[in-house]
């Protein structure tokens, strides 16, 4: 190449020197530096050694809060769940061992809290709460509904032992002609009797209450009674009514609240 260029005279000893610079400039451009390309090196790398460092630091951080606030959490969640089945476990034994103890009880606690609310809605006594209305709330879930609403539904269940559609309207059928009717005129004549009314102001009360509450309660408790004889087993259909019968407690302590019937 260079014959070719000192033979049209392209190359001359003028011009030899310059090609010779020109040649060794761009040698010294295009040829890469190992020191510059070493420092560029170090300093990425230390670059995404800081990087690295901060995120491992950082997950470190959060390493240790996270896991324990889920796992506090799961023991909060898991120690009620557990105190709540124990409950329920110790109520299924209670009723297993002490079928009628229990049932007067819990029959007890709910006359207890549906005479509270009543009064609590109805405030119409001007001196206050009446506590010995409902310790005769509590006396009347304990001495009487307990124990019948536990014989009676026993009895539903040896007459009608299954729960078939037919079963259920007959046990409804009898609840509300026989058990319904005569746990209200017992009720409303014990609450009486325990205020000190004679015979025939029991009796003017029942004709005053008795229908009114009857009526009322053939718009309750069917589906009540449907609900617990078609699906509820018979060793908790106590404690369903009872639940029911909150609402309708509260009605009752209602209307045994009322004032006597007049002479009139």
């Amino acid at each position: 190449m260079a014959a070719a260029l000192t033979k049209n005279r392209l190359l001359t000893p003028k011009n030899r020197n310059f090609h010779y610079l020109l040649f060794k400039r761009s040698v010294k451009y295009s040829t890469p530096d190992p020191v510059a390309n070493t420092r560029t090196h170090l300093h990425r790398h230390t670059r995404v050694t800081r990087f690295t460092n901060s995120v491992f630091k950082k997950a470190k951080e959060t390493e240790f809060t996270g896991p324990i606030t889920v796992s506090s959490q799961f023991s909060s969640r898991a120690s009620s769940s557990s105190q709540k089945s124990g409950f329920v476990f110790w109520y299924l034994h209670m009723l297993k061992t002490r079928p009628v103890s229990t049932k007067c009880i819990t029959s007890s606690l709910i006359y207890t809290f549906a005479d509270i609310s009543s009064q609590t809605i109805v405030s119409e006594n001007s001196e206050g709460y009446d506590l010995i209305r409902t310790l005769r709330m509590a006396g009347y879930g304990l001495v009487i509904l307990g124990p019948s609403v536990h014989y009676w539904y026993n009895l539903m269940s040896r007459v009608f032992p299954k729960r078939d559609l037919l079963s259920t309207l007959k046990k409804m059928t009898l609840g509300q002609t026989t058990f319904g009717p005569a746990m209200t005129v017992i009720f409303l004549s014990f609450n009486a009797a325990l205020q000190g009314e004679s015979g025939p102001e029991i009796v003017a009360r029942l004709k005053r209450d008795l229908y009114p509450t009857l009526v009322n309660g053939v718009m309750y408790w069917p589906f009540c009674d449907f609900v617990t004889f078609r699906f509820i087993p018979v060793h908790l259909q106590p404690l369903v009514v009872n639940s029911f019968s909150y609402l309708w407690t509260v009605y009752m302590t209602y209307m045994a609240g009322l004032g006597k019937v007049g002479p009139s």
